[in-house]
Order: structure tokens, then sequence, then C-alpha cells
């Protein structure tokens, strides 16, 4: 009698404990799928060399306000992006945020209705051990009407984002998810970082090393950082952050010089940084740069300038490769050249570039 009563209990109980995870499972099923209803998958430039032409997006709106990576993916006029449901919508780029990875995209077709997350009310917070869902469009796996990929993963740490400077730079510089997970894979930045209930914790972000391990970083961008930047872009009511466009106590350790580029006259605040020369048997010259090559990203930062550029080349650090991204004509080209060992300061401030005289030749 007592063996049929331990016999009965144990299979009550296999029964209670095969029922609950049958419920957790269906329950993960549907957060999944209520997740990839609002991921999208972002096509635009690149398809050159190491440069993929694809990413991934967020719905912030139901009126067709995406919310993505900032990257070369989006310096084209002929961006789509495809939903969920396998349609392809034009899209444009409504506005940007560059210090903040942050892109927002208004979908060129009217009455979408689509399912957007509420940056309110499903947005929340991680610490350490949380048990995280990410989806992205990593390898370009989904083209048409199938899903975005799924990855599960436990955040590791929530810490300020440390990357290798020169090589592997961020735009970002702030707090971040650090995941356990392989999310950040080609097109993959501009997904989505979820816990396993389905609550918005952060943007996944770019392929990047860590400064100090030498490891690739598997991060995402806090929802909290990018919320309303996203918001006031859509109203039109969004000023894009600016650093110092002056900057005079920065001793610049290299000048476009020193890599043989001779940028077009700085005649504006913001004039374009195109190549006007390129010196002979320069690194510049050996790597395939050409005049009137448009230098678009440096080590994955945005060059809005010419003063910009010089800017960020002052601040990389000697050893290693910088990579540079370049428009000609049409297409997009990355371009690596080798940084020269240099010591930690430089004996001689930076001094302003000489006018250019009649006489001067290239």
């Amino acid at each position: 009698m007592t063996n049929r009563i331990l016999t009965s209990s144990f299979c009550l109980l296999w029964i209670c404990l095969w029922g609950s995870s049958i419920a957790q499972a269906q329950s993960i099923q549907a957060t999944i799928r209520r997740v990839q209803q609002r991921t999208v998958k972002v096509f635009g430039a690149g398809g050159i060399r190491r440069l993929h032409a694809y990413s991934t997006g967020f719905v912030v709106s139901r009126q067709g306000h995406v919310a993505t990576i900032w990257s070369h993916v989006l310096d084209t006029e002929e961006l789509t992006v495809v939903l969920a449901d396998g349609r392809k919508v034009r899209a444009k780029v409504l506005g940007a945020e560059p210090q903040l990875d942050l892109a927002v995209l208004e979908l060129l077709e009217k009455d979408l209705e689509l399912p957007a997350w509420d940056l309110e009310a499903e947005v929340t917070d991680a610490g350490p051990g949380t048990r995280v869902l990410g989806f992205s469009n990593m390898f370009r796996v989904a083209t048409g009407d199938e899903m975005v990929s799924v990855l599960h993963g436990v955040v590791a740490a929530k810490a300020p984002l440390t990357t290798r400077r020169g090589a592997f730079e961020s735009s970002y510089e702030g707090t971040a998810f650090i995941v356990d997970a392989v999310t950040n894979n080609p097109g993959a930045g501009g997904g989505v970082l979820t816990t396993r209930a389905g609550r918005l914790l952060g943007m996944i972000g770019k392929e990047l090393r860590n400064a100090e391990s030498n490891t690739w970083v598997n991060y995402a961008v806090p929802i909290s950082e990018l919320k309303q930047p996203i918001r006031q872009i859509i109203a039109g009511k969004y000023r894009a952050r600016q650093r110092d466009p002056d900057e005079t106590n920065v001793v610049a350790r290299f000048r476009p010089l020193e890599f043989g580029i001779v940028l077009v006259p700085d005649v504006l605040f913001r004039t374009p940084a195109f190549i006007d020369a390129v010196q002979r048997g320069s690194a510049a010259a050996r790597a395939g740069l050409q005049p009137d090559d448009l230098i678009l990203f440096i080590n994955g930062d945005l060059v809005q300038s010419c003063r910009v550029f010089k800017q960020s080349l002052g601040r990389i650090d000697s050893g290693g490769v910088l990579k540079l991204t370049v428009r000609r004509g049409d297409k997009l080209l990355p371009v690596e050249l080798p940084v020269p060992d240099k010591p930690d300061e430089p004996d001689t401030p930076d001094k302003p570039e000489k006018p250019a005289t009649a006489g001067d030749t290239k």
C-alpha cells in the first residue's frame, strides 16, 4: 500500500514538472514570436570585400519608425527594410546620433500599422546573471519572410564599454550590457536584447574587441540611453551631440600627411573629408587610396568633416591598424593602413597647417 502511494506521488510530481516545462517552453516560444514580429532586416550600402550590406532594426512606432545601428549600411539612397512578414519597404534616415551609435529610419509607406515596442512600458533593466535573448539578422540568414535569428545568453556584466582604440573603436561611450553569448556578429548590429519574458533591454552594437583582454566583446547599448533621443528624432526636435570642435588642448599624435593623405582645403566648418592628393610611396598609396575618395568612417566612427577626421586621427594609439571606409563613386571601400609606433607623448604639439600658396606643390 505504501509503495503504491509513493509511486502515485512520484508520477504526480513528474506530471507536474513535465507540465510546467511544457508551459515554460510555450511561453518562451510566444515571447520569441512576439519579439521577432517587431524586428526588421535592413539592407543598404556595402557588399564590397568585408563590408556587409545588411543590418538589423526594431520597430519603435506603429507609423513606421525603426531604430537601428549607425553604420556604413545606411549610406545610400536605396535603403530597404524587410518586415517580419517579408514585405520590402523603402526607407530613409530620419535622424541619427553617432555618439550613441543610433539611427532612426522612416519607412516610406503609409498606413503600415506595425507591431511596435513601447519604449516606456516594455523597457527594463538587468544585472549580472539575467538570462537574455538576442534577436538579429546576423550573417543575413533571413532575407524574406524568414524570422530573424535568436540566441540565448546571460548578462555577464553591466559596465562601461572599453574597446580597442585605433583598431576597433566604438562611437558609444557609456555603460553597456556585456553578454556571454556571441551576439555581435556581422549584420547583428541594431538587433535587440530582451529578457526571457520579452522585456526590452538594449540594442545590439557593433563588432568590437576589448582593449585590455584582446577578446571580442558582445554587448548591447541600454535602451534607457536611447529612448529619449529616439522619441526626439521622431518628433523632429533632436539636436545631435557635439564634441568640442576646437579641442585646442589636445596634442595630436598623428596627422593625415604621416599616412600620405592630403585633404581638400578646410574652408568650411564641416568641409567633407575628400582626399585631394595621395603622396607617392606612402601608406595611403600602397593601400590604394585615390584623389576624390570621400572618407566616411575612421575605425567605425563617422567622419563628418575634415576637422573631425584630423581630430580622430590625432587621438589614435600608435601601432596596430587604422581602418577607413571611403566612398569612391557609388561604391564603399574598406581600407587598412598600418599605424607607426610612436612615443606615448609627442615631442612637439600640433601646429596648424601652413596655408597653401601658388608655389606649393602636392
